[in-house]
């Protein structure tokens, strides 16, 4: 059986991330408190944001609005969305 975590996302119990997902202390912390699926889910909205806005991730700027906007979606809050994204399920 794997490990859970209760998510702070869905705010349940749900499978826990085999690893830190950051070095240091905030990957310690996303893994005690972020779920498997949840991240994952992150992982795509991250990557829909850094194509569709062009992000450069060598840029500090880009790398703290990426971060600020993780925080919003593991927090259940309006996060921004790539323009024009049409959900599979909906396409």
């Amino acid at each position: 059986m794997s490990n859970t975590v209760f998510c702070r996302k869905y705010q349940k119990e749900l499978e826990a991330l085999p690893f830190p997902p950051l070095p240091g202390a905030k990957g310690q912390e996303l893994q005690a408190t972020v779920s498997k699926p949840a991240w994952e889910e992150w992982q795509a909205l991250q990557t829909r944001l850094i194509n569709e806005k062009h992000l450069n991730m060598l840029e500090p700027d880009a790398r703290a609005y990426l971060m600020e906007q993780m925080e919003r979606f593991l927090d259940n809050k309006e996060t921004d969305q790539a323009e024009g994204y049409v959900p599979p399920s909906q396409a």
